[in-house]
C-alpha cells in the first residue's frame, strides 16, 4: 500500500508544510516556490508532480520508473471575457486515494475490466483580487494517466467562456510520431503520416509516438461531453499544446460552473501492443447509465453498400437505384442462409436526389422511395430472423436530423430494428447545428455543439432500443461505457477508399489504425473484400488472407461482410472464416506488433471456448514463431488456418490463399508467414483433453 508520506515527495513541499499538517488531508506548496506535490500509480510505475512556478503558473510533469516522460507542462485557460487562468496561483492537494474495482462490459474486447488507479486532486487558487479557483484531478494507472479540470461553483466565475486551453504535453525524448492533420476538409479521413516528433504540425488525437529510447506514448482524451474536441499543436521540439475545435463565437467552449472538462489522457508502455491492451480510455468514463442493453446483439452483417461505391448501383432513385425491394429481399435471403444477423440498406429513404452532400435539407428518415416497400421488407426480415440496419445519412445537417429523431427511431422500433448507421457527409466545418436562436448555423464536426448533438442522438435512440454506428463522427472517447448503445463509428479512412477512382489505402494503413485510431475505440472498417479489382488504380492493396485477418485485428461489435454477394458465393472456402469468426469477446491479447509495420492479435469468443487469431503486415513480408500459450493448457484444438500462399503478394497475387487444418495445444509454437501486404487468420476450435 502506498502511503501519503511516500506520495507527497519533495523536500521543498515538506519544508513548506507545518508539522501539524502531517495528519491532515492536504499538502501545500505556496506560489513563488518551486515546490512540487506528487503521487504515483498503484504499482509505482508512473509518478506525476504538480506545482506552480515562481510566477504561480500551474504545471505538471510525468515520470515512469524514475525516468522523465513529460517535462514541465503548463495547465490553464484563456478566457474570452475575463483574465486568463494561467498565473498567480497557489497550490494545495488532497491526499491521494486508491481505487480498485472490476466492471463488466455488456459487449466489448474483453468481458471484465479492472479499474485500478490512484486519484490525486490538486487545488489551484488565485492570489489576485479575482480569487478564482480550479481543481485538476489526476488518475494514475500503471499504463497511463488521465487528468481533467473541475470548476467549482464560485462568485467570480459563474460562466466559463473558454477561448483556448493552455494544457501542454512536453514529450521529453525525440522519436517517431504517427499522425493525421487537424482542421482539414476531409475530417479524420487521412492516411497516417510517419515523421519525427519534431515534424508534427497540428494533429488529431490519438497521436501515437515511439520515443528513441523505445517507450511508446499515445495522447488522446476521454469522456468528451458538452465540450469541444481537442487537437494538438506542436509548438517546439516535442512540446504539444491543446487546440480546441472552434465554436459558434470566439469561445470554443461555453459552460456554466460547476462542471468538469474531458480527461486528457497519456498512455505509456514499453511495447506497442500494451497500448492496444490498455483500458485507460474506457475506465475514465462513467459507468453504464442505460441499464440493460441486451436488446443489442453484436453481429455480422451484409448490405447494399459496396455496389454503390463501385458505381454499379446508386443511392439516389432511378434505374440504378440499389435500395429496391427486390435487392433487399435478396440480401435478407443471403444473410439468413449464412447466419448473418443484419442487412444494411443505404439509399432507401427520400432525399438522395439532387445536392445532398453537405446540405441535407431534403432527407426524410421515415419516408421510403416508392421502389422500397418498407412494410413488406420488414415483415420478410422478421420471418427470416434478420434485422435491417437503418441508414440515416444527414449530409452533415444535424439541425434537420434532430427534428426527426423520435419519428425515425420510433419507426425502427416498430419494425424491431435495433441499430442504425448515421452519417454526416460534409466538409469539415460544414455541419449544421441548432443555434441558441433556434436557427441553423454552420459548425465543425468536433465542436461543442456537435458533441451535444451526438449525445442527444444516442440518448434519444436508447429510448427506442436503437444502437448508433456513427460515420463522419465526433471522435471516440470511450463514451460507449456510459452509453453502451454507442456501438461503433468510422472516424478514419475506411474500406471505401479502395473502391474509388483514386489511390486507395496502402498496405500499412490497417496496421497504423490498430495503434492510432483504434486506441480510441471500435471502428466500422467494413472488411472482407474478395473482388480486389476496383475503380482505384491500386484496387484493394491486401491479400485475401489479410482481409480475413482484419476481422480480428480491427475490433467492432458489428462487422460487415462488405463485398458483393456474388463474390462470397463464388469463394465458399475463404468465406467460411467470415461466417465463423466471432464479434464479441471474453479476452483480447496482442502477441506482437510494431506501429505501422505488423501486429498479431488473439481474441477469445465470449460465447464459446474458441479463440481467433489475426495477423497483418504492411508492404513487407513477415515471419513469426508464436507460442500458443493463450490456449487452455491440457486441451486439444483444431486450428483452421487461412494463410497467404507462398507466392501471394498485395500487388501481383492477392487471391493466393492456403486453407488447411492441424491439431495444436498450448504447448505448441505456430509459425506465421505473411506475404507482402498479407496476413493470416486462424480459428482455434476445442476438441477435448490433450493426449498424454
Amino acid at each position: 500500500m502506498l502511503t501519503r508520506r511516500s506520495l507527497l515527495s519533495t523536500s521543498a513541499v515538506l519544508a513548506a508544510v507545518p508539522v501539524a499538517a502531517e495528519a491532515q488531508d492536504v499538502a501545500q506548496a505556496p506560489a513563488g516556490t518551486n515546490g512540487k506535490i506528487s503521487a504515483s500509480s498503484p504499482g509505482g510505475v508512473l509518478t506525476v508532480e504538480v506545482g506552480v512556478t515562481g510566477e504561480g503558473r500551474p504545471e505538471y510533469t510525468v515520470s515512469r520508473l524514475g525516468r522523465p516522460v513529460i517535462a514541465p507542462s503548463r495547465l490553464g485557460f484563456i478566457l474570452t471575457d475575463a483574465a486568463k487562468l494561467e498565473r498567480n496561483f497557489t497550490v494545495t492537494a488532497d491526499a491521494p486515494t486508491q481505487h480498485d474495482d472490476t466492471w463488466e462490459q455488456p459487449w466489448g474486447e474483453r468481458r471484465f475490466i479492472r479499474n485500478h488507479y490512484t486519484e490525486f486532486r490538486v487545488h489551484f487558487a488565485e492570489t489576485s483580487s479575482l480569487q478564482r479557483r480550479m481543481d485538476v484531478v489526476f488518475r494514475l494507472y500503471d499504463d497511463g494517466l488521465g487528468f481533467r479540470y473541475e470548476f467549482p461553483d464560485q462568485a467570480n466565475l459563474k460562466t466559463v467562456n473558454i477561448g483556448a486551453e493552455l494544457t501542454e504535453f512536453a514529450v521529453v525524448s525525440p522519436g517517431t510520431a504517427w499522425w493525421i492533420p487537424a482542421f482539414e476538409w476531409n475530417r479524420e479521413e487521412y492516411l497516417y503520416t510517419r515523421t519525427p516528433i519534431s515534424g508534427v504540425g497540428v494533429a488529431q488525437t490519438p497521436l501515437t509516438m515511439k520515443l528513441d529510447d523505445g517507450l511508446h506514448v499515445s495522447i488522446h482524451e476521454a469522456a468528451v461531453i458538452d465540450y469541444a474536441g481537442m487537437n494538438l499543436r506542436r509548438s517546439e521540439g516535442g512540446r504539444f499544446t491543446a487546440m480546441l475545435t472552434p465554436g459558434q463565437t470566439n469561445a470554443a467552449v461555453v459552460r456554466a460552473a460547476p462542471f468538469a472538462t474531458p480527461w486528457r489522457t497519456v498512455q505509456i508502455a514499453d511495447q506497442a501492443g500494451d497500448l492496444v491492451e490498455s483500458s485507460l480510455i474506457l475506465n475514465l468514463n462513467e459507468p453504464n447509465k442505460l441499464g440493460d442493453v441486451s436488446w443489442f446483439k453484436p453481429m455480422k452483417y451484409v448490405g447494399i453498400w459496396w455496389e454503390m461505391h463501385l458505381d454499379l448501383k446508386s443511392w439516389n432513385s432511378g434505374p440504378k437505384h440499389g435500395a429496391t425491394t427486390e435487392n433487399t429481399l435478396k440480401h435478407i435471403d443471403f444473410a439468413a442462409k449464412h447466419g448473418f444477423g443484419g442487412v444494411l440498406v443505404e439509399g432507401w429513404n427520400v432525399g438522395w436526389d439532387g445536392e445532398w452532400f453537405g446540405t441535407g435539407w431534403n432527407f426524410s428518415f421515415t419516408q421510403p422511395y416508392p421502389d422500397f416497400d418498407i412494410d413488406r421488407i420488414a415483415a420478410y426480415a422478421r420471418q427470416k430472423g434478420v434485422q435491417l440496419i437503418g441508414h440515416h445519412e444527414t449530409g452533415g445537417n444535424a439541425f434537420v436530423y434532430e427534428k426527426q429523431l423520435d419519428a425515425a427511431f420510433a419507426q425502427m422500433q416498430r419494425h424491431g430494428w435495433h441499430s442504425v448507421k448515421t452519417g454526416y457527409v460534409a466538409d469539415a466545418g460544414g455541419a449544421r447545428i441548432t443555434g441558441a436562436d433556434g436557427q441553423a448555423h454552420m459548425a465543425w464536426h468536433e465542436s461543442q455543439d456537435m458533441a451535444r448533438h451526438h449525445l442527444k442522438v444516442v440518448e434519444t435512440a436508447a429510448k427506442y432500443q436503437v444502437a448508433i454506428n456513427a460515420h463522419e463522427p465526433f471522435k471516440d472517447t470511450g463514451l460507449r461505457r456510459t452509453y453502451p448503445n454507442m456501438i461503433s463509428r468510422e472516424g478514419a479512412r475506411g474500406m471505401e477508399f479502395n473502391a474509388w477512382g483514386q489511390p486507395g489505402n496502402p498496405p500499412e494503413h490497417e496496421v497504423n489504425l490498430v495503434f492510432t485510431r483504434l486506441l480510441a475505440g471500435p471502428m466500422d472498417f467494413t472488411p472482407g473484400i474478395f473482388g480486389m479489382t476496383t475503380r482505384s488504380p491500386d484496387g484493394v492493396a491486401t491479400t485475401w488472407a489479410k482481409q480475413l485477418a482484419l476481422y480480428v485485428a480491427i475490433y467492432s461489435p458489428i462487422q460487415m461482410a462488405a463485398d458483393l454477394l456474388v463474390n462470397y458465393e463464388a469463394n465458399p472456402g475463404p468465406f467460411q472464416f467470415i461466417k465463423d469468426v466471432a464479434v464479441d469477446w471474453a479476452d483480447t491479447r496482442v502477441l506482437n506488433g510494431e506501429v505501422g509495420d505488423y501486429v498479431t492479435i488473439v481474441r477469445k469468443d465470449r460465447n464459446s471456448d474458441e479463440w481467433f487469431l489475426g495477423s497483418i503486415t504492411d508492404e513487407s513480408p513477415r515471419s513469426f514463431s508464436e507460442p500458443l500459450t493463450f490456449l487452455d493448457a491440457g486441451r486439444r484444438y483444431r486450428a483452421e488456418i487461412y494463410r497467404d500462399a507462398p507466392d501471394a503478394h498485395w500487388k501481383t497475387n492477392r487471391e493466393a490463399i492456403v486453407i488447411e487444418q492441424r491439431e495444436v495445444t498450448a504447448a505448441d509454437v505456430l509459425d506465421l508467414r505473411l506475404a507482402p501486404g498479407g496476413g493470416q487468420a486462424i480459428r482455434f476450435v476445442p476438441l477435448g483433453r490433450a493426449r498424454r
